[in-house]
């Protein structure tokens, strides 16, 4: 059998914004809901606490990435992830920005870190964790191709968060948000850049869109968990 060609760019890109776009998580009921503004402050809370695990998955993947990859310039690129989320020196990185939002929320640090985090939750965060693993540093960094559309999911939570959930989420948490924004036009970018030039094949770029395909199953699937518990049971973990 003849292999296929590779694609050019320009037609890789879109066919991944393509593919990824119907299935991001931001159409999740979930989603719709906290956008709405028909969440209470413990479904709120439900969400900051379990959605922490998957966060802290994302340091440990990016540097099973690092781990993988053989060339010095593309571990020297992707190191920067990992500060992003652990911060350093004096800078504040993402996993503090999310606890600084959950205290805005009335959450305590301690209820987030020794939280019995749902098991469907951890189950998905830990399946990327050894996808990423177990797969080339290239699929590996096409799992992060899902930041693309994060910009706008992050809209639209700040405008949700201090539209309807004022009267419990102080103002200084938005701060986190708006960081995390900026941030994720930046790595998306990144990653992009680099599963483009990288991708010197027709199937690597089929496998670059399996990968960033299972990081939003996995995404969905973690709303699954969170919705089912807090929304339809409305029980707590």
């Amino acid at each position: 059998m003849a292999t296929k060609k590779l694609l050019s760019k320009r037609s890789f890109l879109e066919l991944i914004k393509k593919n990824a776009s119907e299935r991001y998580p931001d159409r999740h009921p979930f989603n719709q809901l906290l956008y709405d503004g028909k969440l209470n402050q413990k479904q709120i809370h439900g969400w900051i606490i379990n959605w922490f695990y998957y966060q802290q998955i994302i340091p440990l993947k990016d540097g099973a990435i690092i781990a993988n990859c053989p060339l010095s310039d593309v571990r020297r690129i992707w190191i920067s992830r990992i500060l992003n989320y652990d911060g350093y020196s004096e800078v504040e990185g993402a996993l503090d920005g999310w606890l600084r939002f959950a205290e805005s929320t009335g959450l305590s640090r301690k209820e987030i870190i020794s939280s019995n985090y749902i098991p469907g939750v951890k189950i998905a965060a830990d399946s990327l964790l050894n996808f990423v693993k177990n797969r080339s540093w290239l699929e590996g960094i096409a799992t992060s191709l899902s930041q693309i559309f994060l910009p706008s999911a992050i809209n639209k939570r700040i405008n949700a968060l201090s539209t309807h959930y004022a009267d419990f989420v102080e103002p200084d948490g938005m701060s986190y948000f708006m960081a995390l924004s900026t941030q994720a036009r930046q790595d998306s970018q990144i990653a992009l850049n680099l599963v483009l030039k990288y991708s010197e094949s027709y199937e690597m770029q089929l496998k670059a869109i399996d990968a960033v395909l299972y990081t939003e199953d996995v995404l969905w699937s973690i709303f699954d968990s969170i919705y089912s518990v807090h929304v339809v049971h409305e029980n707590t973990y």
